[in-house]
């Protein structure tokens, strides 16, 4: 079903210029809302498409730039533009869950809970076509074959046998969501001698290549496809950059390979032909990336991966949803270790790499104990001490605010030889608990045999911190007495288990 969107044929061309409504201040034809004039602007306008966006950002900048071309276009059409800065407009974005950097937003008849979302655009050509698809049909999408074959871009075609099919509903739906992609609709029935395929497939194009076919099966899904597509779009390994990280983060495949690698140095060519060769193994799976640490703009990166120049080449593995990092346990980068490397990760059998200082030299001659990676469990899980760590990250104010009462607190306990008042830097050591969370993160270790932590989540200063260790602490007396009774009866039953062997030994013989 089409959705009215401009007004006549010549929608997307320059209209006749319409003066604003001098009640919403505008900028270049654009409404500039606020948290007092958003909801009039919602109910005057059928649709508006609304950026929030964030000055002085790289990724906001290319959104408002391609937010502006597209207005310029649309000047007189039914669809209005409108802009809200969401540094400015805080209690409006965080109403409206739009505190993002540069989400775009297309309002319809007032709706102001159920908007459209625009996908972050490459150019103003991307709203434009994202409108266009959205206001149209799958039979705008049929066209000759020939005209798109010879492309330099991917072009993604759909070869269905018949139009009416949910088939080609789906892949109807799938372009809406990819505007910077050019697809195509076919039934010519030469594209089966041509490339060797039958009907209700999908083909990736370039230059009349064929670079991958997708066949459509009742199971298959929008979302299925458009991973398909976006995967096969790129290379088997991208290069991260400034051009390129948009793209790389915005991608549906969560598992990313990262390699350090130095692109001036002199195995660069065989390192990364082999994680070029694994990468196609995996292409649906994991997103395969490279990362030249010889490049001082990618310092960022190697610093939050806690990755050193000298130590390249050398392989990551994360998946962005709990950015737990694993790392290949080889120093040969070669084909075969790389994908096995894959294999075990897919398969949960890889071991997260841990990450730690090292131990600094009298870390525990101070009230305050400093634990590093290495020292977390054996000090934390110590069944004998109570133990409060302060994780902390060194450059946030808020963690180095509760140092001076950090130490408060270890000096209350100070003669108190069963507690241990500590702390750790999270940003230099991997935390293997459950544990982390907004830092800084104020976490108990009871005295128990059970590795227990409780996150305390209360007012920050002594008299309660103190009140919730003496709780806790009371608490872990009346597990330890269970503890102490299940650890005696199982003693108890490997002792009756061993005589019983014994006895059966000395029968025996």
């Amino acid at each position: 079903m089409k959705k009215p969107l401009l007004l006549g044929v010549t929608a997307f061309c320059l209209c006749a210029f319409v003066t604003g409504d001098k009640s919403f201040p505008e900028k270049d034809g654009i409404l500039q809302l606020q948290k007092g004039n958003f909801n009039r602007a919602l109910k005057k306008y059928k649709q508006l498409l609304v950026h929030f966006y964030a000055p002085l950002t790289v990724q906001g900048y290319r959104a408002t730039a391609a937010f502006e071309g597209a207005a310029a276009e649309l000047q007189g059409s039914e669809v209005k533009l409108a802009t809200v800065d969401v540094t400015k407009e805080k209690e409006l974005a965080k109403e409206l869950d739009a505190a993002d950097q540069h989400t775009i937003r297309l309002y319809l008849s007032g709706d102001k809970l159920n908007p459209v979302s625009c996908p972050v655009p490459q150019s103003s050509a991307s709203i434009l076509t994202w409108l266009k698809r959205r206001a149209g049909s799958a039979a705008d999408l049929i066209t000759d074959l020939s005209q798109s074959e010879a492309s330099e871009e991917l072009t993604v075609v759909g070869y269905f046998k018949e139009l009416n099919h949910e088939y080609v509903q789906m892949f109807y739906a799938a372009a809406i969501d990819l505007p910077d992609i050019n697809f195509v609709v076919t039934q010519n029935d030469e594209v089966t001698s041509k490339y060797g395929l039958t009907h209700d497939v999908v083909l990736l194009l370039k230059k009349s290549k064929l670079i991958q076919a997708y066949r459509m099966t009742p199971q298959t899904s929008k979302e299925e496809l458009i991973v398909f597509i976006t995967v096969y779009q790129m290379d088997p390994v991208t290069e991260y950059n400034g051009q390129t990280v948009t793209q790389i983060l915005s991608l549906p495949v969560l598992n990313h390979a990262l390699l350090f690698v130095n692109k001036s140095s002199a195995d660069f060519e065989e390192i990364f032909s082999a994680f070029n060769s694994a990468a196609e193994a995996f292409r649906l799976k994991i997103l395969f990336v490279y990362v030249d640490v010889n490049e001082l703009r990618n310092g960022r990166m190697m610093e939050y991966f806690r990755v050193r120049d000298f130590e390249a080449p050398l392989i990551r593995l994360v998946n962005l949803t709990d950015h737990v990092t694993y790392h290949l346990p080889s120093d040969t980068l070669n084909v075969e270790n790389i994908k096995a490397f894959c294999q075990s990760y897919l398969e949960g059998k890889a071991k997260p790499k841990m990450q730690s200082e090292p131990i600094p030299e009298g870390w525990d001659e101070k009230p305050v104990k400093e634990l590093v990676g290495m020292t977390l469990e054996k000090v934390g899980f110590n069944p004998d001490k109570t133990v409060f760590v302060l994780f902390y990250l060194p450059y946030s104010r808020a963690s180095r605010a509760l140092f001076p009462l950090w130490e408060e607190l270890a000096e209350a306990f100070k003669h108190r030889e069963d507690v241990v008042i500590a702390r750790m830097d999270a940003s230099a050591n991997d935390i293997n608990l459950s544990v982390q969370g907004a830092y800084p993160s104020l976490c108990l270790f009871p005295a128990l045999y059970a590795e227990r932590v409780v996150v305390y989540t209360g007012k920050r200063n002594v008299k309660d911190l103190l009140k919730f260790v003496d709780k806790e602490m009371e608490k872990a007396k009346k597990y330890r007495v269970k503890e102490d009774e299940d650890r005696r009866k199982y003693m108890e039953a490997l002792q009756a288990e061993e005589a019983e062997k014994a006895n059966k030994t000395k029968d025996e013989l």
